[in-house]
Formats: C-alpha cells, sequence, structure tokens
C-alpha cells in the first residue's frame, strides 16, 4: 500500500527589516513551503547607495533574508553579511549587498540575481522582491506636509498619516501573485509598520491578492513601539493602520506578547523612545480577530526580539 505524503503548507511572509529575518530563522525549520516577499523602498546605507549609483532595487533587506534561509557553513553566511568598515567607498557596504548588485550586473535583472544567489547559499524556501524595481516611499503627515523616502520618514519628528507608494502603479512579479493565491497561510510582520510592511502591500496588486485570499492571515505584533513611526500605538492601532491603508479587514489571527519585558532592557530602549506594545486583547476581539497572547520575546545582546522558535511553533500550531 502506497501512502500519499500530504504537501509542505505553503506560507507566504510578507515584510522586510530585522524581524522577517529573526522570523524565518525559526520557520525553516519547520516543514513548510515558504516565501518571503520583500519590501524595495529602502533609501538609507549601502542599499541606498547602491540604488542610486547602479540604478537597482536597494538588496540589504533581500541580502538578510536570503541569510536567514541559507543553509550554509556560518562562515560562509557570516562573509555575506559582513559589513567593511574602512576602505573609503567600500566604508559601510555590505559584501552580500555588492555581489547582489554584481550579480543583477550579470544577468540583467534583479530577480534572476535573487534566485542565482538562492542556489549558491542553498536558500530552503524563495525569496521574492516586492517588485522588481525600486519603489520611493512616501508619508503625508498630520500636518499635511510630505515626507518622501523611506529613511527620512521616522527621523521627522512628526506623527505620520498615511504612507504611498511612488509611481503609483508598481507592477508585482507574476510569481509573487501566484504564490498568495496558492497560499495556505500569509504572516505580516513582525517588522516596522509604516515602512517595511506596508510598502509590500501598498504594491496594488499585492494588497488586492491578499484582501481576496483565503488563506489564514496573520500578524504578528511588534513587541515595542518605534520612535517616528508608532510612539503609543496599542497592538490595535497597529492593526487598524494596516486596514486603513488596504481598505478591507484581511487578518484572522493576531500574534501578541503578554511576557514581561526586562526593567534593564525596557531603559535601554527608553533613551530611543520605544516602550512595550499594549497587547489589548479587548478591542482586537472587538474588531474580530483571534487573539493568541504569550511570552514570545528573548533578549539577545541587550535587543529584545521575538522567539523564533517559539513563534514557529504557534504558526505551525495554527495550521492545523
Amino acid at each position: 500500500m502506497i501512502i500519499m505524503r500530504k504537501e509542505k503548507p505553503k506560507v507566504v511572509i510578507i515584510g522586510g527589516g530585522t524581524g522577517l529575518s529573526v522570523l524565518l530563522r525559526g520557520l525553516k525549520r519547520k516543514p513548510f513551503e515558504i516565501t518571503a516577499i520583500v519590501t524595495v523602498a529602502d533609501d538609507g546605507g549601502s542599499s541606498g547607495r547602491l540604488r542610486d549609483e547602479l540604478k537597482i532595487p536597494p538588496p540589504g533587506d533581500i541580502r538578510n533574508v536570503l541569510a536567514a534561509l541559507s543553509d550554509v557553513e556560518p562562515l560562509i553566511e557570516e562573509l555575506f553579511q559582513h559589513r567593511f568598515k574602512n576602505g573609503n567607498d567600500l566604508t559601510g557596504h555590505s559584501l552580500g549587498n555588492l555581489i547582489l548588485a554584481a550579480m543583477t550586473n550579470i544577468t540583467g535583472d534583479f530577480v534572476l540575481a535573487i534566485r542565482e544567489m538562492s542556489k549558491v547559499l542553498n536558500v530552503r524556501g524563495t525569496v521574492l522582491p516586492a517588485a522588481n524595481r525600486s519603489v520611493i516611499l512616501n508619508a503625508e503627515m498630520e500636518d499635511g506636509t510630505i515626507i518622501t523616502g523611506e529613511s527620512k520618514i521616522p527621523v521627522s519628528g512628526k506623527k505620520i498619516k498615511r504612507v504611498f507608494l511612488t509611481p503609483d502603479h508598481v507592477e508585482p512579479l507574476p510569481e509573487t501573485i501566484e504564490v498568495i493565491r496558492r497560499a495556505d497561510m500569509i504572516i505580516f510582520g513582525p517588522g516596522s509598520l509604516y515602512t517595511s510592511i506596508l510598502p509590500n502591500l501598498l504594491v496594488p496588486k499585492i494588497g488586492e491578492e491578499v484582501c481576496k485570499s483565503p488563506a489564514k492571515k496573520v500578524y504578528i505584533c511588534n513587541v515595542m513601539t518605534q520612535a517616528g513611526e508608532t510612539s503609543n500605538y496599542t497592538a490595535s492601532d497597529h492593526v487598524k493602520a494596516l486596514y486603513d491603508h488596504l481598505g478591507c479587514p484581511f487578518i484572522d489571527v493576531v500574534l501578541v506578547n503578554n511576557g514581561e519585558i526586562p526593567e534593564y532592557i525596557q531603559k535601554r530602549y527608553e533613551k530611543e523612545a520605544a516602550f512595550p506594545v499594549q497587547a489589548d486583547a479587548p478591542s482586537l476581539e472587538k474588531i474580530g480577530l483571534q487573539v493568541v497572547q504569550d511570552h514570545m520575546v528573548c533578549c539577545e545582546n541587550n535587543v529584545i526580539r521575538h522567539d523564533t522558535n517559539k513563534v514557529a511553533n504557534i504558526l505551525f500550531r495554527l495550521l492545523d
């Protein structure tokens, strides 16, 4: 008798920044078919320099995701993530960024460059940019002013009303739309609400497909507020901002931390005007969300992070 093996659940993760990379290190150990959709709105640091000088999409968030999903010797990953600290024009550049830029130049296509680097790094899953071109993230502030550039928005000192992309009509990759349509679960976050998660969802067809998708949709709420983006935001404020931008209530489940954060960590974050996000479960339930609360954080080098293994286990159970 032949027993047919059940296909791996198809999981799509949408975001950018450190939070996405941390989550993926845990998820890749689970029997998931993973696709990460990553923002291309970054305009700061090494990514911004390469974006401006070589006219390519910013590689930084893509690099971090490739490293997180890689299955190579630790030294190879360390080499890929190495950042030069001196050398005139090399200072501040990550070697992985330079390799992705070189591969884009060789292949003539950013997506193909990612695909080839995925083979080199033995990546467990698929990494797709939200678009095969750079986009510019803009923010309309509460006072009506417009801030242009992802890196400038959090340091403007003003409260964000909404964010939007230019150009207006950004086309996603056909394979991005296909994986969203086939997904069993779509995960948003953790990551900067306005500058890591929303830039993906604001690509018109991506947002539309997410709203239509029958997949279980899970939002992993940030543990700490972020100065210049989400000051004083509760968990439900994060969700409402997502809903306001997409114009539909698309989330089914929200994961929130209810564990204590050590006082010494809180004091460190207070210097950055960052505070624990209030897990206002009644407000989340009132808008129709299943709320999963747990102590889902850990401290590494005085930095608070989601406990990648615990979160991966919770997500795995949600697919049952």
